[in-house]
């Protein structure tokens, strides 16, 4: 029987489509890699194992199973969002165990395109913080397993870089698709704003947070966000880009590792090689722009901690969400958000892109970061994934992108960003650079 495990969504859905294999195979063999494996890394907070099947055997019986573009694809789904028949735990002991009577609508049109939805992945709670640890346990990184996965999305980002699952589907509201996958070598995009549906918690943190794909090649990213947005990203090639590229940390004080900075300029190189027209340019970030994020993060938690039981929650979640509640009726007013878009839309007028280091530095290491004080799980945070929050602030889309390697042979990550309506040309980018300087798919994790 053939191994599908480790396979891309695109190779599976073909072969489905095709008859060369059958949906209860390939998600039977997923299950049998999650079962031998996930004990090691914490990917899944719950595994669908005889649910699963019985979607699959539905998908295999599907009159329009030809056409589906994820035919038989198994889906992990971050476990914060609904899936018909299950709880979503947001990462916490304070929500409700209550099946989900209807499926969010992102899980719903992957479904609808084939695909079957393997289990729910870990998060932190309330999916706040940078690392994937807490009431249901670790997340690791399947590259180097000292590390965190990263957050929030880090179960389901982890899943796909160990072959548990060929894509998985996260959200991003200060970085939370761009940081695992930077950290386990995996492509994400975070759309910009209305692209996709968003509906994550009570209010996607002010418009801030929005779903996307997690997969190990671009071809794959492309395929999901194009299911989830129900419109297609065509290719964007054959025109030369204005490629501004910044190496410097948006937080004052914060500085950028050598690896970081060394695969963006590397990058670079490798697009002006192609005919870009590529520079060094800083964005005109405000010296400001470090307190504007603390406020939103902390207030959209605040609004998704209200009417939970504070005494189920962790001490760093509770005083996260004290913190925001002081700055719920500025956030809400939206002028710094707006003001910090009118500062930055000029430096877009004049690139198509920004190229940037997707990290500072390499995770911290996994281990109870859910015990520690809040200090210190902010100070962890924003040391090392700085480049992110400015993204999610003004609404634009953003890439993470694999390209290299850390001294310790997990993979490093830049970062793309654009202006509204620059999916297909960030995709573009991401697939030129995955040509030019392929990277290992799965982590060698067995």
């Amino acid at each position: 029987m053939t191994d599908w495990a480790g396979r891309t969504a695109a190779e599976i859905a073909a072969a489905v489509r095709e008859k060369r294999a059958t949906p209860r195979e390939v998600v039977a063999g997923h299950l049998e890699r999650i079962a031998r494996l996930d004990g090691r890394i914490g990917a899944f907070r719950k595994v669908r194992t005889d649910a699963a099947l019985a979607e699959a055997d539905e998908v295999e019986a599907r009159a329009d199973l030809a056409g589906l573009p994820l035919a038989g694809v198994p889906l992990a789904v971050k476990d914060n969002l609904a899936v018909r028949g299950e709880a979503h735990l947001d990462g916490s002991a304070a929500t409700p165990d209550t099946p989900a009577g209807a499926d969010h609508v992102t899980v719903a049109r992957l479904r609808a395109a084939g695909a079957v939805v393997i289990g729910l992945t870990n998060v932190p709670e309330l999916c706040v913080f940078g690392t994937t640890e807490g009431a249901h346990g670790i997340t690791r990184n399947p590259w180097d397993t000292r590390r965190s996965a990263g957050g929030s999305s880090g179960g389901s980002a982890a899943a796909v870089a160990a072959g548990l699952a060929p894509i998985a589907l996260g959200n991003d509201g200060m970085g939370s698709l761009r940081i695992p996958a930077a950290n386990c070598g995996l492509v994400t995009i975070k759309p910009g704003f209305g692209v996709v549906p968003a509906g994550i918690g009570n209010g996607d943190w002010f418009g801030m947070s929005e779903n996307g794909p997690l997969a190990t090649t671009v071809a794959d990213a492309r395929l999901m966000l194009s299911v989830l947005a129900e419109k297609e990203f065509e290719d964007a090639a054959g025109r030369a880009l204005k490629i501004a590229v910044s190496l410097r940390s948006p937080l004052v004080g914060v500085t950028v590792s050598r690896p970081y900075t060394k695969a963006a300029t590397e990058a670079a190189g490798l697009l002006a090689s192609t005919g870009h027209e590529v520079r060094r340019a800083e964005p005109p970030y405000p010296a400001s722009i470090g307190v504007t994020a603390i406020r939103h993060w902390t207030a959209g938690t605040a609004v998704d901690a209200a009417g939970l039981d504070p005494a189920l929650l962790a001490r760093r979640t509770r005083v996260h969400a004290a913190i925001g509640r002081r700055f719920l009726r500025g956030v809400q007013a939206g002028d710094a958000r707006e003001r910090l878009r009118a500062r930055l839309t000029p430096f877009f007028t004049e690139h198509d892109v920004l190229l940037t280091p997707a990290l500072a530095r390499h995770a911290p290491k996994a281990g109870p970061w859910h015990e520690r004080g809040w200090l210190r799980n902010a100070f962890a945070g924003s040391n090392y994934s700085p480049m992110t929050p400015a993204w999610n602030l003004t609404g634009w889309p953003a890439m993470s992108v694999p390209f290299g390697t850390l001294p310790s042979g997990a993979p490093c990550a830049v970062q793309l960003v654009g202006r509204p309506g620059s999916e297909a040309v960030l995709l573009e980018l991401a697939r030129q650079l995955e040509t030019l300087r392929p990277w290992q798919r799965t982590a060698p994790v067995g």
